[in-house]
C-alpha cells in the first residue's frame, strides 16, 4: 500500500470501466486522481463514489483545447503530475467492404492522436517540471495482430503501441518513463455494443460472441478491470522507473510475446 502516496495522476476516459478501477486503485495507493472524462457528470459521480482524493476534468481527447484545459486544470489543483494514463478509447468493427472514413477517422482521432497529444501535453510539462514521471498507454492484444472484422481498431492499438516505443525512447531521457498495457477481452458494459456488432456481422445470438471469446482465454474467463489495476499500479510507481518503451500484455495468456 501506499505505493503512490503524494503523487498525482490524470487518467482519461476514467468516469467508468477500466479507467475508473485504476483511478481507484490509484486512490488507494495514495495518489490524488485527476478522472478526466468527456462526460463530465458522470466523471463528476465516480469522483465523489472514491472520495476527497478523486476530482473531475473535462476532457474530450479530440480537441486539443480540451487536452490542453483539462492538463492545466489538473497541474493547477495538485501543483503538477506525476502520472498520465491514456486510457480514452472507442470500438469499432466491420468487414473491409463496410469500413467507413467516419468510422476510421473517429477511432484514429481518439484512440491515436488523443494518445499522442494529451502525452505530448502532459510530457511538456514533466519536462519543464523536471522531476520526471510515468505514462501508461492503454494499448490491447488487438494491437499484435490483424482480426478479420476489427481492422481499423487493431491498426489504432498498433499505433498506439509503437507510439509507446517511440515516445519511451525520447522521454526517457527527462526521467519520464513510457510504457503500455495490453488488455485482452476485458468485461464491462462496453461488451453490450461489442457483442452486438458481432452478432450482426457474425449471425450470432446476442451474447454468444462474449461467451465464447471468455471461454477461448487460457485462464478460463474475461477479464475484469480489476484483473489490470496491479500492472497498472506497477508501471506508475518507483518499482517501475528502469522499464522504458515496453507493452505488457495482460491478457490471461491469450497472447505470448
Amino acid at each position: 500500500m501506499n505505493r503512490l502516496e503524494g503523487k498525482s495522476a490524470l487518467i482519461t476516459g476514467a468516469a467508468r470501466g477500466i479507467g475508473l478501477a485504476f483511478a481507484q486503485a490509484y486512490v488507494r495507493e495514495g495518489a490524488t486522481v485527476a478522472i478526466a472524462d468527456i462526460n463530465l457528470e458522470r466523471a463528476q459521480a465516480a469522483a465523489e463514489s472514491i472520495g476527497n482524493q478523486a476530482y473531475a476534468v473535462e476532457m474530450d481527447v479530440t480537441d486539443q483545447a480540451s487536452i490542453d484545459a483539462a492538463v492545466e486544470t489538473a497541474i493547477s489543483k495538485t501543483g503538477g503530475l506525476n502520472i498520465l494514463v491514456n486510457n480514452a478509447a472507442l470500438f469499432d468493427l466491420a468487414p473491409i467492404a463496410d469500413i467507413t472514413r467516419d468510422s476510421y477517422e473517429r477511432l484514429f482521432a481518439i484512440n491515436v492522436s488523443g494518445t499522442l497529444f494529451t502525452m505530448q501535453a502532459v510530457a511538456r510539462h514533466m519536462i519543464a517540471r523536471g522531476k520526471g514521471g510515468k505514462i501508461i498507454n492503454m494499448a490491447s492484444q488487438a494491437g499484435r495482430r490483424g482480426e478479420a472484422l476489427v481492422a481499423v481498431y487493431c491498426a489504432t492499438k498498433a499505433a498506439v503501441i509503437s507510439l509507446t516505443q517511440s515516445a519511451g525512447l525520447n522521454l526517457i531521457q527527462h526521467g519520464i518513463n513510457v510504457n503500455a498495457i495490453a488488455p485482452g477481452v476485458v468485461d464491462g458494459e462496453h461488451w453490450d455494443g461489442v457483442d452486438a456488432l458481432f452478432a450482426k456481422y457474425e449471425n450470432r445470438p446476442k451474447g454468444e460472441k462474449q461467451a465464447l471469446v471468455g471461454k477461448e482465454v487460457p485462464f478460463g474467463r474475461m477479464a475484469t478491470p480489476d484483473d489490470l489495476t496491479g500492472m497498472a499500479i506497477f508501471l506508475a510507481s518507483a518499482d517501475s522507473d528502469y522499464i522504458v518503451s515496453q507493452t505488457y500484455n495482460v491478457d490471461g495468456g491469450n497472447w505470448m510475446s
